[in-house]
């Protein structure tokens, strides 16, 4: 117990003083043990350790601190080692009066979905390039779209009776006294496979948008055909014969509603037609012989004209976006 109250006044004296405010005193700083060898570890995060004033070496900087080296300027650490880190801010007055030649597309969703829809299509069909004869119709026209631009179908258009001779060949008959073989057709009809590479939009009648599709067709068929008597009619009498065509064609549509639209098509139909014998038989048993009434054969090129509507079923659809 003596020795402990000896000792106890020597450890109080040993104490820092207290500061004034009655708080704990504040613990002097360590400097960091330099390693072995003199080479010092710097942290890039912290902030570069500022020698005291007075020091060899360092000079007063404006803010009160100096920078090793004695050249003045402020140490910026990360910024020093790699300046794209520290990106400064951008003048935004200067950024606004800068011209921007930025293109934008707008890519809407399409108007009027093909996909897994069945096309009806009535229509009249006319020819446009013969000039002897001329071939109207009806017709109808069923697609079914196996994706939104490729469709599969069948069309027909039938001409039984409404073949029309043309004023062109009657006068020509009449003045020149030569006889132009001419055919007329029953029906034909196809199958036919349709591709639509194009599709959009146009203004008109003000502000109206107009929706449509290009497409191109082409198919096989048959095409019945027969030709008209003209060189020997008083013992010639023709019947119709299937023929084989080929048909291609491009076609337009512009749609009025999501499921109703206004189409025209323009189809060559290609077929070997055979044409009536120029000759006449000399006696009236080979004049009644069929096997003489038929001449030379030629491909004929039937391009015909086709003015109808468009009708989708069903009438109505969703889109289904990716989720």
């Amino acid at each position: 117990m003596t020795a402990a109250c000896l000792l106890l006044p020597a450890v109080a004296l040993a104490q820092p003083k207290k500061p004034k405010g009655g708080g704990k005193p504040t613990p002097p700083p360590v400097a960091p043990a330099a390693p072995a060898g003199g080479a010092q570890e710097i942290e890039l995060d912290e902030p570069p350790a500022t020698p005291p004033a007075g020091t060899p070496g360092a000079t007063a900087t404006p803010g009160g601190t100096e920078a090793p080296g004695g050249t003045g300027a402020p140490s910026g650490g990360i910024c020093e080692i790699d300046p794209s880190a520290c990106p400064k801010q951008e003048d935004i007055k200067a950024a606004a009066s800068k011209k921007v030649n930025q293109e934008i597309y707008a890519v809407p969703q399409i108007y009027a979905l093909r996909y897994h829809r069945i096309e009806l299509s009535p229509y009249w069909s006319f020819s446009l390039n013969d000039q002897f004869v001329s071939h109207p119709g009806p017709g109808l026209a069923a697609n079914y779209y196996i994706s939104n631009v490729l469709a599969i179908g069948l069309n027909g258009t039938y001409y039984g009776g409404l073949n029309v001779d043309s004023d062109f060949n009657f006068q020509n008959r009449r003045a020149a006294r030569i006889g132009v073989p001419i055919n007329e057709y029953l029906l034909n009809g196809n199958l036919n496979f349709t591709y639509v590479p194009v599709y959009g939009k146009f203004a008109g009648f003000g502000e109206f948008i107009f929706q449509y599709d290009a497409y191109i067709v082409g198919g096989v068929g048959a095409l019945f055909s027969r030709p008209i008597p003209v060189i020997d009619p008083d013992n010639r009498a023709f019947k119709y014969k299937p023929l084989l065509d080929f048909g291609v064609g491009v076609g337009l549509r512009i749609f009025i509603t999501r499921w109703l639209a206004v189409n025209l098509e323009v189809r060559d139909y290609i077929y070997n037609e055979h044409l009536e014998n120029l000759t006449v038989a000399t006696t009236q048993q080979q004049q009644q012989d069929e096997g003489t009434w038929y001449g030379e054969h030629r491909i004929t090129n039937d391009i015909q004209a086709q003015l109808g509507v468009s009708i989708f079923l069903p009438l109505s659809w969703e889109y289904r976006l990716p989720k």
